[in-house]
């Protein structure tokens, strides 16, 4: 069964910085992707970043480049995020999701197959 399971996630000032883990298990295959998303209250979900661990792609939304690094632990099945100066705007619930069929970071809006339960992540200005 894959399971993921986010961490990382708490209250930081304005120009502060996170680091978010997503910890992955069950994984029968070594094609797959690896997407992190974000919702804030009343707004849709939308995608941050995505990490290919078939090709080790990554892209990011224009609204975190330059500020947020996804990184890959395979050794310990984990993903991460680094998000440095954090900004109030980047207040949301995070979320990874996994995908074992469309495993290169195409697009954010396909039918990820696996979700983590989320975790909340807090700016203060």
């Amino acid at each position: 069964e894959v399971q993921l399971v986010e961490s990382g996630g708490g209250l930081v000032q304005a120009g502060g910085s996170l680091r978010l883990s997503c910890a992955a298990s069950g994984f029968t295959s070594d094609d797959y992707a690896i997407g992190w998303f974000r919702q804030a209250p009343g707004k849709e979900r939308e995608g941050v970043s995505c990490i290919s661990n078939t090709d080790g792609s990554s892209i990011y939304a224009d609204s975190v480049k330059g500020r947020f690094t996804i990184s890959s632990d395979n050794a310990n099945d984990t993903v991460y995020l680094q998000m440095n100066s954090l900004k109030p705007e980047d207040t949301a619930v995070y979320y990874c999701a996994a995908d074992f069929i469309d495993y290169f970071c195409s697009a954010y809006g396909r039918p990820w197959e696996f979700w983590g339960q989320g975790t909340q992540v807090t700016v203060s200005s």
